[in-house]
């Protein structure tokens, strides 16, 4: 049974933007462990408060990743 855990800043990704991730990271393990397994693949997603996640000692924030992404900030 693959499992694949993904963490991320809070905030970020919309509820379609991780529909879609958990779509492809699903088919990306597939291509390697077989579409047989496709019913017993789970992809979790697990946001961390904004700010709680840190780089370089520098706490992260949404409005960071999206400046890095060149993505606009949420509405």
């Amino acid at each position: 049974m693959p499992l694949v855990q993904i963490k991320g800043v809070g905030g970020y990704l919309t509820l379609e933007e991780k529909q879609t991730l958990i779509s492809r990271v699903t088919d990306a393990v597939l291509s390697v462990e077989g579409e047989g397994l496709r019913n017993v693949t789970w992809v979790t997603i697990e946001d961390v408060d904004s700010g709680a996640w840190g780089v370089g000692g520098n706490p992260v924030t949404p409005d960071m990743l999206r400046e890095m992404s060149g993505r606009a900030a949420a509405e």
